[in-house]
């Protein structure tokens, strides 16, 4: 069979912000979707499909690379594999550490991998990370060096990476799976130009999808309605505010942009300024 020429647009995560994505970026673009959650990915293609746009959809566990690296070649063999957004992940208020570790961190190292092999010249992934990469967990620079550098089938295997830590250390364990993907897309900057593709991370602030929303209902409120009010803009973020970045990201615009961060907050980290101290 013929591989067609038509420009593709890989989304992983078709909940609210994939599914900005495909509507912001996939005009005039095949796009190959991919969710481990059945109604999710059959919603999101019907919702598509009855706006005129081209999709196919396939199951994905990012937990697992074989179901990563067979997603990303159905996607390359739909055409030409122009974009990659990935936006699929869990939340420290539904996850414990364990699968955090393996969805959020490793995961996202999947992707990055699997992806690597198929992009072709031109092309553009962007992740999504989170604001919490730019707070932090204290690590040792041992640590910051493994989540750069390691081996995917060795992420995961060092000390200061506790699978089995309580739930009460679900924040910690979200905090540096997200600062791990910050780290491995600069890594992984340079692999990725050498086959003149691009890589780039986007770090949300609060946004109104429907996990943003179940963290608002949860045990953070108090904290997270305190850190829109100290925000500049002072609003929730929608799903448009990233997929507009991720339209950036993708396009020739941002053809000298690789291997950052880029921060889509509503000037929330900016806000707090000097209310850390």
């Amino acid at each position: 069979m013929q591989t067609s020429e038509k420009g593709v647009l890989a989304i992983i995560g078709a909940g609210g912000m994939g599914l900005a994505c495909a509507r912001r970026v996939g005009y005039g673009r095949r796009i190959v979707l991919g969710d481990f959650s059945d109604a999710v990915r059959k919603e999101a293609l019907t919702i598509l499909k009855n706006e005129g746009h081209d999709v196919l959809e396939y199951m994905v566990n990012i937990a697992d690379y074989e179901s990563v690296q067979s997603f990303a070649h159905n996607a390359a063999r739909a055409g030409r594999l122009e974009a990659v957004v990935h936006t699929a992940g869990v939340s420290p208020v539904t996850s414990g550490p364990r699968r955090l570790y393996e969805i959020d961190l490793l995961g996202t190292a999947h992707v990055i991998d699997a992806f690597h092999e198929v992009l072709v010249p031109g092309a553009s992934m962007v992740c999504i990370g989170s604001i919490a990469n730019h707070h932090p967990q204290p690590m040792s620079l041992e640590l910051k060096r493994h989540l750069a550098t390691a081996p995917r089938d060795q992420l995961l295997q060092h000390p200061e990476l506790n699978l089995d830590a309580p739930a009460s250390e679900s924040h910690t364990a979200y905090s540096i799976s997200k600062h791990g993907n910050l780290l491995r897309v600069r890594q992984m900057a340079r692999p990725y130009g050498l086959k003149g593709s691009r890589i780039n991370l986007i770090s949300p602030g609060i946004i109104a999808t429907p996990m943003g929303n179940q963290e608002l209902e949860g045990p953070s409120h108090d904290l997270m309605m305190g850190l829109i009010d100290q925000s500049a803009m002072r609003r929730l973020g929608t799903p448009d505010d990233i997929a507009n970045t991720v339209a950036f990201l993708t396009s020739r615009d941002s053809s000298y942009i690789t291997g950052t961060d880029i921060l889509v907050d509503g000037g929330t980290v900016p806000g707090q300024g000097w209310h850390l101290s």
